[in-house]
Formats: C-alpha cells, structure tokens, sequence
C-alpha cells in the first residue's frame, strides 16, 4: 500500500498549519517561554526541532538534498514568531518537491542515525517518511499541551 503525496501533504500540512497557528497565538514573548517543567522545551524551539526534522530526514535521506542541521541548537532557538510561522510556510513546500523526489521502497539516500539504522524509519525512504509524519504528530500534540500550559 502506498499514501498518494498529496495525501501525505495532506497530513503532514494539518500538523505543519497546526503548529502555525498555535505560534501566532501565542505570540513572541510566550511561544519563547518554557513552562515549568522539568526538560520542557519552548514552543519556538518545538517547531524550530520540527523544521529540522523535514530538512534532515525529507531532505536529506530522502530527496538526497545536501543538509548541514544543528540538532542540539533546535532545541535553544528562540526569535520572532512571524519569521518561524514564515519558515514553516517554506519548509511545508520544500517537502511538496522532497516527495518528488521520493522512492519509497528504495533505501536511504544517506545513511541514518545509528539508532535509527535498523529500523523501519532508517531502511527506507517510504519508513523516513513515515518517521517524519510521527514526529510532526507528535510533536504538534506535545506543542498544543505546551500552549494550554503556558496559558
């Protein structure tokens, strides 16, 4: 079985606008605050991770894009929401043409994190794929708990 790319964007771009639409709620100051709890990240930073996510395993692993990410950095990025909701706008188009370029029974079109190697996500650009939709979900829930929590 396979998911048409425009379905795949489909659900991809409910979490991708999801996420959008809870920054520009929550507006600079709060999207840049953590909330109280232990490890928790900032809502920027949450939705800076998610943008590195499709750059890396859309991009590189599987459209073979060339792509230089920061991970840990991600997850201390702070700025203005307008330019972050403006990047998430860029990023949801980038992976229109990543899935282009997309074979999904085909391996890797670079090698996966060693954690990631021998699973279904490190073995076939259809399974980085699918890791990319399940962190976007994932992280958009986690996201709307930060929002109800920094309310």
């Amino acid at each position: 079985m396979r998911i048409s790319d425009e379905d795949y964007l489909w659900f991809a771009g409910r979490a991708l606008d999801g996420m959008a639409a809870i920054l520009a709620e929550l507006g600079d100051e709060r999207a840049n605050r953590r909330p109280p709890l232990p490890g928790a990240n900032t809502p920027y930073a949450i939705v800076t991770h998610c943008l590195g996510v499709l750059e890396f395993w859309a991009g590189s692993l599987v459209a073979g894009r060339v792509v230089h990410r920061d991970r840990d950095a991600e997850f201390t990025a702070s700025g203005p929401v307008r330019e972050l909701i403006e990047r998430v706008a860029v990023a949801r188009e980038q992976l229109h043409a990543d899935l282009k370029a997309a074979e999904p029974a085909a391996p890797l079109r670079a090698p996966a994190p060693a954690k990631y190697a021998d699973t279904p996500a490190g073995r076939s650009q259809g399974g980085a794929l699918q890791h990319v939709y399940e962190e976007l979900a994932q992280h958009h829930g986690q996201l709307e708990l930060t929002r109800d929590i920094l309310r």
